[in-house]
């Protein structure tokens, strides 16, 4: 292999490299300069989808999708929302501060989950096939506080979250920003955040890459107790 050719694989395994990097994502609080266009980026840096295949009979156990309803996120989601209802500038302001100060007292998901039975699907049923954990780079495991099942996704669910089909159940899911001994769920030092779904026939874990480059925002102290389960519409 000659000098030229060496180069062009370095360059090629270069940009497969850079193009397979993980997109970083910060947890800080702040204004943004969103616009609604922006939207469908700003989910896309916020969504993450994995599939559990078993390869002896090639059948995928469980495809789950979620949308971590951070921050920024919920600015943007705002922005797009006020955009499509023609809001006043007051009632922007009071449906940012509602949907803003939720992430002061949570971790928020969207889920979308499909595969398998879907009878064992639901994550709110004890006979569930799959437990949701939050858990991030450290170690750090916790539970849901919240898991409310979306029994009939409205316009505004599947216009705002493209990836939900008739295949998929949809869940809302709240994990409490502070453990019962006052230590933060997702670590100050932690690397990545994510969901790990998990059962007897195996597990996946979503991840989101965070920017330690950029503060997070500070966690609120949240009365600790047993996980609700609602169903919604």
């Amino acid at each position: 292999m000659n000098a030229f050719t060496r180069g062009l694989l370095a360059a090629a395994l270069g940009l497969a490299l850079v193009a397979c990097s993980p997109t970083k994502v910060s947890m800080r609080g702040g204004p943004r300069e969103y616009v609604a266009t922006d939207y469908e980026d700003v989910l896309d840096r916020w969504t993450r989808t994995e599939d559990l295949i078993t390869l002896a009979e090639l059948d995928n156990l469980l495809q789950a999708t979620a949308t971590f309803e951070s921050w920024d996120f919920r600015w943007a989601y705002v922005v797009r929302y006020v955009e499509d209802y023609r809001l006043t500038i007051e009632q922007r302001k009071k449906l940012l501060e509602k949907t803003l100060d939720e992430t002061k007292q949570g971790h928020h998901f969207f889920v979308a989950i499909t595969g398998g039975e879907r009878r064992f699907n639901d994550l709110t049923k004890p006979d569930s096939a799959w437990i949701v954990r939050l858990i991030d780079s450290t170690g750090n495991e916790t539970a849901p506080e919240e898991i409310a099942l979306i029994k009939r996704p409205n316009a505004i669910e599947k216009t705002y979250y493209p990836y939900i089909t008739v295949f998929h159940l949809a869940f809302r899911i709240r994990f409490p920003q502070v453990r019962p001994d006052g230590r933060p769920t997702v670590s100050p030092d932690a690397e990545w955040v994510g969901l790990r779904f998990a059962g007897a026939q195996g597990n996946s874990e979503l991840r989101w890459v965070l920017d330690r480059d950029l503060p997070t925002a500070p966690a609120k102290p949240a009365a600790a107790g047993a996980p609700q389960v609602i169903i919604e519409r």
